[in-house]
């Protein structure tokens, strides 16, 4: 039963988003909806798969005795794996752009937390990291929270196309944040970077981030000239002069997080840089998408919610994927914390007689004397 009334709309009556914040999408942009999801969890298969395939290269070139990328070296860049690495996220990378063109960046960013997963996976074959039982947990809660994204994440976009586009990039809140992105890098690279990199693992991540939401938001937009080049659509020479610009930012970007980010591996364990590296990434990416594009304006509080639930979760995978994955925890050892102290105690004495030497009247002695204290602390409880 439904307490909900919908009351009709009179014709002719002017309609507004306050009047109908929740508009149903289109077939066409469900259909790019999904075009843009299948290429969103590619692009996290190649992308996991390149950070493995670039630690090991790192690996090896610290072995052979080569300048570290932490130390400003590049020694990387003689190493076929390297490359084999740099080529395998340049697919992923190519992916994840293609997405943008088709999905609202507030659904392919977020889900950029599958890579962590696939990582994570290959991690525990190729670089010898386990993957225990809050490990494994944390793969779960990772699919979860990224199904949870993908069910509220936007249908519909607020900028589709280039003419809306330039309108937006002149907005002042946007450009206010580009040139705080500009100092923040600056200030990074220049005092904080050579000071405190190689002590804090969020100084170089940071960086990436900050600079990495540039790079999304030029993908964006490359992907709306791309669109309507195929369609032909739109103004040629607008298009033609703005996908140059997007395109040089976009590389300048790019080869800015490929440095700092191969220091950052570089100088800390994979596990920490893929957690801390993917929560600043996708914060700055959601801010910067919610001042230019306006995703966030079509959905009701209910996708709001689930959209900022789903990243919660998504989070608190990432933290029992890396943070916890050197604790030595299993099935076993969870069943038997769960048992009572008494059993405890009981099973700890059993296992002491068992291996007592029948021949060791030193070591029985010992072990009575301790059976005895532990008698005595159980009755205690």
């Amino acid at each position: 039963m439904s307490f909900t009334s919908v009351s009709p709309a009179l014709p002719g009556a002017p309609t507004s988003k306050m009047a109908n914040p929740t508009r149903t999408p289109s077939q066409d942009e469900v259909t790019y909806f999904y075009i843009g999801l299948g290429l969103a969890i590619g692009s996290t298969i190649f992308i996991g798969s390149s950070f493995i395939i670039k630690k090991k290269a790192l690996i090896h070139i610290n072995r052979a005795g080569g300048v570290r990328a932490g130390a400003g070296g590049f020694g990387y860049l003689k190493d076929w794996m390297w490359w084999a690495g740099l080529i395998t996220m340049g697919v992923g990378e190519a992916c994840n752009f293609a997405a943008y063109a088709f999905a609202p960046a507030a659904l392919v960013t977020p889900l950029g937390a599958l890579s962590v997963l696939v990582s994570a996976v290959l991690a525990s074959h190729f670089l010898n990291e386990k993957l225990n039982l809050l490990g494994k947990l944390g793969c779960f809660l990772c699919i979860l929270g990224s199904t949870v994204i993908v069910i509220h994440a936007p249908h519909e976009e607020e900028v589709e196309s280039l003419d809306m586009l330039v309108e937006k990039l002149q907005e002042p809140s946007f450009l206010v944040y580009e040139v705080l992105i500009i100092i923040l890098a600056f200030v990074l690279a220049c005092y904080i970077g050579p000071k405190y990199g190689h002590r804090y693992v969020v100084v170089y991540v940071l960086l990436c981030a900050s600079v990495g939401s540039v790079t999304v938001l030029g993908c964006k937009g490359l992907g709306l000239a791309l669109k309507e080049a195929i369609l032909g659509q739109g103004n040629l020479h607008l298009a033609s002069w703005l996908t140059f610009t997007l395109l040089v930012i976009v590389v300048i970007c790019i080869m800015v997080q490929m440095n700092y980010l191969n220091r950052a591996l570089d100088l800390f364990n994979t596990g920490i840089v893929t957690p801390v590296y993917y929560v600043l990434f996708t914060t700055f990416v959601v801010l910067a998408s919610a001042l230019l594009f306006r995703e966030w304006e079509n959905m009701s509080a209910v996708d709001f919610l689930g959209s900022a639930c789903g990243f919660l979760i998504v989070i608190v995978s990432i933290i029992l994927l890396n943070t916890f994955k050197d604790m030595d925890v299993s099935v076993l050892e969870v069943k038997g914390m769960m048992k009572p102290k008494r059993e405890l105690l009981s099973s700890g004495r059993s296992f002491h007689t068992v291996h007592l030497k029948e021949d060791d009247p030193i070591s029985r002695q010992g072990i009575s004397k301790k059976s005895s204290y532990g008698s005595d602390f159980s009755n205690t409880i």
